[in-house]
């Protein structure tokens, strides 16, 4: 059991006035982020090299793809049995656990790259996303544990901003890494910063293990499975995912193809993606926790209120400027739902399960992203950009209808 219900103890304590226990509190969630972000880096890493990859190894762009591609798709599989898991063990030693696990399958990984085997580099990947997503759910269940409720979704919004910042460390480092050392170094270029992260992490995080309280029932499991508001929430999350990979995906190549701009200038654009969601992410708990009093629900539905038109009509602007515009914009609204979605999911069902919602939102989500740029990419060869974006927009609108519908956390407690 991972003590979701014991404060005590923790670094952060109960009294956020306190000074050492605040900064006890941000050097946990400080080093969560390290490590996550290194976790970000390693996934994404391979895409920046891509051509170095199918040159070396002799392999097409779909077997490519897939060294990136198999950690979305084992992160939607394991992250249910890995909230389980976490729900009834010590999600501290897991975290470090797995934090060792991307040690070994980054050395796998290179090891694998420089001869050549690519069944074997890619076995060392679906190793490296288990650790992703257990990394992924133990730091939200741990930084929601360490903070209170005023600063939850912040704290929260902060560690899930590493998400972009990993994408943003990888892309740009991986082609500079090869450089130095070659392209199968990239497997093992960011395990110094998860050392760094762990290193912040362990001693902040002291106390917030594990609690002298019962595991949770299959009963308890299985309610979660069953709550209304999770799933409401889960489909925000599969929404808010589906449009940010649709348009991280397919708004380069609609610059490029239909408004003329060259890759350089899409690619500079597809790069302040991750600036966007990291300033969403973190703004998203900032403005629940200060803004709305700690409610979730106007965040999302605002968010998708915004969204829906923005990326709907992408299609009908011809200015260059608006339509940067928007898209950075719908950008930045989709991400205030992935940034706030974790704990939202979290607060809505007995603590001691917190974890496994959490796994849920995850696999859910991260279904969303694995989807959407395969759905898109047939829509637009099917029926062209217009088509596919204003189906984008009419997906965003049914978020809004999701929001409208979704409980508040403290009124779905009050049912527990």
């Amino acid at each position: 059991m991972t003590g979701h219900g014991s404060a005590a103890g923790s670094p952060a304590g109960d009294d956020p006035s306190n000074p050492r226990g605040v900064r006890a509190q941000w050097g946990l969630v400080a080093g969560a982020s390290l490590v996550s972000t290194a976790l970000g880096a390693y996934e994404i890493a391979p895409a920046s090299v891509t051509p170095l990859v199918r040159e070396s190894l002799s392999v097409g762009a779909t077997a490519a793809g897939l060294l990136v591609g198999v950690m979305f798709g084992t992160a939607v599989v394991a992250s249910l049995p890995a909230g389980a898991l976490l729900d009834r063990t010590n999600s501290r030693s897991t975290m470090a656990a797995a934090v060792l696990v991307l040690f070994v399958a980054g050395a796998w990984g290179w090891a694998a790259a420089r001869s050549g085997d690519y069944p074997s580099l890619l076995a060392s990947r679906v190793a490296g996303g288990l650790a992703y997503v257990v990394v992924w759910n133990a730091g939200i269940d741990i930084v929601s544990r360490a903070t209170g409720d005023a600063q939850r979704a912040t704290a929260v919004g902060v560690f899930t901003a590493s998400a972009p910042v990993g994408f943003a460390l990888g892309q740009a480092g991986g082609p500079v890494v090869a450089g130095w050392l070659g392209w199968p170094a990239v497997f093992l270029a960011f395990d110094g910063l998860a050392a760094v992260g762990l290193l912040l992490f362990w001693p902040t995080s002291r106390g917030l293990g594990a609690s002298s309280e019962s595991a949770p029932t299959l009963g308890e499991f299985g309610g979660v499975l069953t709550n209304r508001g999770v799933w409401l929430v889960g489909g925000l999350g599969f929404v808010g995912y589906a449009l940010y990979l649709f348009v991280n995906s397919w708004g380069p190549s609609y610059l490029t193809t239909e408004i003329g701009l060259s890759l350089g200038a899409s690619g500079a654009l597809v790069a302040l993606f991750p600036a966007v969601g990291v300033l969403a992410r973190v703004g998203s708990g900032v403005l629940s926790d200060r803004l709305f009093g700690g409610r979730r629900r106007p965040v999302a539905l605002g968010a998708f209120l915004l969204a829906a038109p923005l990326v709907g009509g992408v299609a009908l602007v011809r200015s260059i400027a608006v339509l940067v515009g928007a898209l950075l914009v719908a950008g930045f609204a989709i991400q205030l739902v992935l940034g706030l979605s974790f704990t939202y999911v979290g607060e809505l069902v007995s603590v001691r399960v917190a974890a496994t919602a959490v796994a849920f939102q995850t696999s859910v989500g991260l279904a969303g992203a694995f989807v959407a740029p395969i759905v898109g990419g047939a829509i637009v060869d099917a029926a062209g950009y217009a088509v596919a974006f204003g189906l984008a927009g009419g997906l965003a609108a049914f978020g809004i209808a999701l929001a409208w519908c979704a409980p508040e956390p403290a009124a779905a407690r009050k049912d527990l």
